[in-house]
């Protein structure tokens, strides 16, 4: 394989791991929502999150659950966020413009679970002499 960037020879046999994006740390933050561009990238966050979050609503009412969708508008009331409440089979639609708090209070199951780390841990354990190693998923 020929790198044409730096005009060299890659032996891909050699390149074990690829370098993969940074994860924020997003467990346990709450983002202020001072502006529409912090609303908009905190829930923009709240969808790339492995986990649940609590939604404050304008109205009082509380949403705990997972953020699984995302419709981005012109403004926040023309924005929406869809949730799906934890313990429940519904799904929600929830207007940018009705969200006053957010908080990334669920677990991130996919922290720690990259790539990188399975290739690590593959690794200790053949260097530990194990045999049968193969890729399975751990348990959530």
């Amino acid at each position: 394989m020929i790198n044409s960037a730096a005009n060299t020879t890659v032996d891909p046999n050699a390149v074990e791991v690829m370098a993969g994006r940074e994860r924020e740390q997003l467990e346990g933050w709450i983002p202020s929502l001072a502006s529409d561009a912090e609303i908009r990238q905190a829930l923009e966050k709240a969808f790339d999150y492995r986990g649940d979050v609590t939604l404050t609503l304008k109205n009082g009412d509380v949403v705990h659950g997972y953020v699984f969708d995302r419709r981005t508008g012109a403004g926040l009331q023309d924005s929406a966020v869809r949730v799906m409440p934890s313990g429940q089979r519904t799904k929600l639609t929830i207007p940018y413009a009705d969200i006053a708090a957010l908080a990334f209070t669920g677990r991130d199951n996919a922290a720690g679970k990259t790539f990188e780390a399975w290739v690590r841990k593959y690794w200790e354990k053949k260097a530990a002499g194990e045999k049968n190693i193969g890729i399975e998923a751990e348990k959530l």
